[in-house]
């Protein structure tokens, strides 16, 4: 794509974004999030994005537990769920730090300051499961010190915007170019490291269960658990009808030392995506289903 063209359409896609997040401030925040709620239902009724995928992903993680209809029902929520975490996304700039509390009620908040007071850093792992963004932001808003390891959008002005968002709610930026890196600094000055680890990670990853079939995950929070000490804190973010959330953070998995690496970097990976898949089976129209989380086939064994 000549270079003119493809600033051309940068631009036009940071304008987009720009009128994404300036139009909730025209309406009270709960209002916002029950209207943004309709773009879900238009993108999976309507525009159709992805919805094989996602009709797909159910009938393999449910099977007949759902019938036909349900898992619409369920798929149909999700996007609903991931339209609504958007527009809270975009309203991160707007949000004060007294705000919060009325928004966002926590559960287990102990086991991120436990660690944090005896001097570790904590790495954070959640998935595409509830308002992700704002758990982060919550977290944040405790006044605790919190990094979003991020991915690089391919349109650099809305990469910085939507940094720019984080950054307005507190949040720390650590790009995958300086990961590895960023990382170990973070957690060596105490804080914590928050990411998400669901998607398909290819041949690079390690293969667990996940609703019952193996699936290719990031190695990432295990092996940064075990080259620092730090432990791997699984959280998740509930949405609730009124619109305010349930933030979840269970207790601490610390990696052990003296063991084989590999085994324990399976043995954290197994930990913290069974933590994931019980709150998707507890609360399954809130996952992001849209995404081919089996992509990648397990070696055959010989």
């Amino acid at each position: 794509m000549p270079r003119i063209v493809r600033k051309l359409r940068h631009r036009i896609e940071l304008a987009g974004v720009r009128l994404l997040v300036a139009l909730p401030r025209g309406f009270p925040l709960r209002v916002s999030v029950k209207l943004g709620g309709v773009l879900g239902i238009l993108a999976f009724d309507v525009v159709r994005v992805r919805r094989g995928v996602t009709l797909e992903n159910l009938n393999r993680a449910f099977g007949d537990s759902f019938g036909a209809g349900e898992k619409v029902r369920i798929g149909r929520a999700s996007y609903v769920n991931f339209a609504k975490s958007i527009i809270e996304f975009a309203s991160l700039g707007r949000l004060k730090k007294e705000d919060y509390p009325r928004i966002v009620r926590f559960e287990g908040l102990e086991h991120l300051e436990g660690p944090l007071a005896r001097g570790h850093g904590v790495i954070a792992v959640t998935g595409h499961f509830g308002s992700w963004e704002l758990l982060g932001a919550g977290v944040a808003s405790c006044g605790l010190p919190v990094d979003f390891l991020v991915g690089e959008q391919a349109n650099s002005l809305v990469n910085d915007l939507m940094n720019d968002l984080r950054r307005s709610a507190g949040i720390g930026i650590i790009e995958r170019g300086v990961a590895a890196r960023g990382v170990f600094e973070a957690l060596k000055k105490g804080r914590i490291v928050a990411l998400l680890a669901d998607q398909d990670a290819g041949k690079a990853g390690v293969f667990v269960d996940f609703f019952g079939s193996p699936a290719s995950t990031f190695q990432g929070p295990a092996q940064f658990a075990c080259r620092t000490g730090s432990p791997l804190v699984g959280c998740a973010i509930v949405r609730r009808a009124d619109e305010t959330h349930d933030a979840i953070l269970f207790p601490p998995i610390y990696p052990k030392a003296g063991v084989d690496r590999d085994a324990e970097v399976l043995r954290l990976t197994r930990e913290h995506m069974k933590i994931l898949e019980d709150c998707v089976r507890r609360y399954p129209e809130q996952y992001f289903w849209a995404h081919r989380r089996w992509k990648t086939k397990p070696p055959v064994s010989l």
